[in-house]
């Protein structure tokens, strides 16, 4: 059985679209969304698309929202998807292959570069990159990128999913230390790039400055291994 989890916050006008392109992916058996504290109608708009599970919380971060929808899924694999992917997140079912065919234990997206979109060399995904590296040996193109087909067994072995915006960090370093097989996966997935307006870069200031503390606690949970 394979369950998609959608962490969402007020993403009324895109939810619905990326339910429907998961609808046509036949692998896929549920699709739970947790609607993370939203002020609209994201709820409303997932429950018309036809989501299987419709969860509502007070807002607690993308981690929590995981951990809510991993409680509530009956998969042994997990399709951990954005929820404004739209109809682009018909792709996922290149990232299910590899776990499918027993080649991957974990597998990531990478999406396209398209000229003036920005997010592709940002400082927080230098930043994350370098972590992963230092921390582990890999080298990941994309080390933010959320969208993942990954076996029940790795997140638990992982502890589940951490708090805050270093939860793909957190989860890739985990999964190599652990030995799984992680495999980046091309696709041509899209989803709302981040603007450059004071809010927008108040935000990648907030992310910088959570993948770092996350990449810190990571590498104090090795030292503790090697006392």
């Amino acid at each position: 059985m394979i369950s998609a989890l959608i962490p969402a916050h007020n993403e009324a006008e895109r939810i619905g679209l990326t339910i429907a392109a998961l609808r046509q992916i036949p692998q896929v058996t549920e699709i739970l969304v947790v609607d993370d504290g939203s002020t609209d109608s994201t709820s409303r708009q997932a429950e018309n698309a036809g989501a299987d599970i419709v969860f509502r919380q007070q807002w607690q971060g993308k981690g929590d929202a995981l951990n809510t929808a991993l409680a509530l899924a009956q998969g042994h694999i997990l399709l951990l998807l954005d929820a404004d992917l739209g109809a682009t997140a018909t792709e996922a079912r290149l990232l299910l292959e590899p776990v499918l065919q027993d080649t991957a234990d974990m597998t990531i997206a990478t999406f396209p570069t398209l000229p003036g979109r920005g997010g592709g060399m940002g400082l927080v995904v230098r930043l994350a990159r370098w972590g992963i590296r230092a921390l582990t040996g890999h080298c990941m193109q994309a080390p933010l990128s959320g969208q993942r087909a990954v076996r029940r067994e790795v997140v638990e072995a992982c502890g589940g999913f951490a708090t805050g915006w270093g939860v793909e960090v957190a989860l890739t370093v985990r999964a190599l230390r652990l030995g799984y097989r992680v495999q980046e996966v091309p696709t041509r997935m899209s989803h709302r790039v981040t603007g450059r307006d004071l809010a927008a870069v108040c935000h990648r200031g907030k992310q910088f400055i959570s993948v770092a503390r996350t990449l810190y606690h990571l590498a104090i949970e090795r030292e503790h291994k090697h006392e």
